[in-house]
């Protein structure tokens, strides 16, 4: 569909955040290759289609949609200035097909700039060389991303199991989605301290040996492990300490990033020794980039395995597939569920965590477990969020006899006695419609009891709601039948 064309504004252009960083001559070159059309409600484009331009929304609200089976369905609307859509994947070529994977269509009179793909390409490989390295690479490297989102749309014909998945996996898709942003960011960061670097009094074989140290801490960063919240303090600490001492103002703000890749003081005497005074502190900055580009890396590796598991563990649900059982830790299982579902439980809810370290290994399905977690998380988030004042969230890990006892407490209002013997039943939610599917603590029950021969009971008075999960230590008898209680 072709709009109504309109002037170019290069002071509009350069208000929007995908171009704000841009010199006036490049916001000409824009406005000069592109163009400002507005649309009436109705389609822009349809999925499947040649993806032959690059759209960026500068006044109205779009909707974009996948078709899955016979269905149109809507997975954004938005009504923010710069958000885009289209052949933002030209640069890649020919080397996967170029064409839109959603439809675009508006639904009032709105305005967008208009950038032909092949332009849109050139100008990305021409500008930013290094962010399309990247950015190829990460295209590349999230292909089970889009081959998991591919199964989850084959699932969600098996009917009231792909209301739930889809359910599920929303926390680890948003979560990859957050990190891409952000990673986004931090690789215009790097590619504007590498200009920096670049142009500054480093010797030829300072700048091999400060690559050398980058190619070393990107190595370390992805085998690193997150240290405890007392030991990331103390570390903090001396980072800043060590920054401080040696000139490097806002310490602060790297040194939480170097914490968590794993990085000391140790590992800054060595970037020290590898360039002059005057350059460290340029270094130990490109450096931090280097650190946040690899642990978001990170991150979208977790949220795409994550992504895996929950389809796999629907073909299990659906006695499709069997997932590998294994003797897991089940701390590890929950921090990693945490962190998935960290942003949608927000700044109004403070997380306690309540473990008991001694606890052994237990037999247990991993993947099937996380999901537990995500559901019962997810219901206490829902439920202290209904509140005006938030709330707390504590996780709570004891022995319980022969059983692992895992507890997640919430102070929100409670479950009503009249419904409590209900929560468990599928297809039953106090959601709004819309938002709840019903299914997560019923598919809940049946990974806790069916699969790992536990049990999972709730107890609730207003401000005090525990959701117990209780599993075997040692491995159940498979025959042992299981009832609802």
């Amino acid at each position: 569909m072709t709009g109504q064309p309109m002037p170019c504004s290069r002071k509009e252009l350069s208000s929007l955040f995908l171009f704000e960083k841009l010199a006036p001559d490049q916001i000409a070159r824009l406005c000069g290759d592109g163009r400002v059309e507005e649309f009436a409600p109705g389609p822009v484009y349809q999925e499947g289609d040649a993806a032959t331009c690059f759209y960026v929304l500068l006044e109205g609200t779009l909707v974009l949609s996948r078709r899955i089976g016979n269905t149109d369905v809507e997975v954004t609307r938005s009504s923010s200035r710069g958000v885009y859509a289209g052949a933002f994947q030209a640069y890649l070529g020919d080397r996967v097909p170029q064409v839109y994977n959603s439809s675009l269509r508006v639904i009032e009179p709105s305005r967008f700039f208009v950038l032909p793909a092949d332009t849109f390409a050139a100008i990305m490989r021409e500008w930013f060389p290094m962010a399309v390295h990247l950015l190829e690479g990460l295209f590349f490297g999230t292909k089970n991303t889009q081959e998991a989102i591919g199964q989850r749309e084959r699932l969600l014909a098996l009917g009231s199991l792909s209301a739930g998945l889809t359910h599920e996996l929303n926390n680890p898709a948003a979560a990859a989605v957050r990190a891409t942003s952000a990673l986004r960011e931090r690789v215009a960061g790097m590619r504007h301290k590498l200009a920096a670097i670049a142009a500054g009094p480093y010797r030829r074989d300072d700048l091999e040996t400060l690559i050398e140290v980058q190619q070393r801490t990107a190595e370390h960063v992805a085998k690193a492990t997150a240290p405890n919240p007392l030991e990331a303090s103390d570390q903090e600490d001396a980072i800043c300490d060590w920054l401080e001492d040696h000139g490097i103002t806002d310490g602060w703000r790297l040194a939480p990033t170097f914490v968590q890749a794993g990085l000391d003081t140790g590992w800054l005497d060595g970037v020290e020794a590898t360039v002059d005074e005057g350059t460290l502190e340029g270094a130990v900055r490109w450096l931090n980039y280097t650190v946040e580009t690899e642990l978001l890396m990170n991150e979208i590796e977790d949220s795409t395995t994550r992504i895996s598991s929950l389809v796999t563990a629907a073909k299990q649900y659906s006695q499709l597939d069997r997932a590998p059982h294994q003797v897991a830790d089940v701390h590890e299982l929950l921090d990693s569920t945490l962190l998935m579902v960290s942003a949608k439980i927000g700044d109004r809810i403070t997380i306690v965590k309540d473990y008991d370290r001694t606890l052994p290994k237990i037999p247990a399905y991993p993947g099937e477990l996380n999901q537990v977690w995500t559901n019962l998380i997810d219901n206490a988030v829902s439920a202290m969020n209904s509140t005006d004042s938030g709330g707390t969230l504590t996780v709570h890990t004891a022995r319980d006899g022969d059983r692992l006892l895992v507890e997640f407490c919430d102070t929100g209002p409670g479950v009503p006695t009249e419904i409590r013997g209900r929560i468990f039943d599928p297809f039953f939610t106090t959601k709004p419609v819309g938002e709840g599917t019903g299914l997560g603590l019923d598919i809940s029950w049946r990974i806790v009891v069916n699969k790992h021969h536990g049990d999972l009971r709730v107890e609730s008075v207003p401000g005090d709601t525990r959701f117990q999960v209780r599993l075997p230590l040692a491995p159940a008898d498979p025959d042992a039948p299981q009832e609802r209680s």
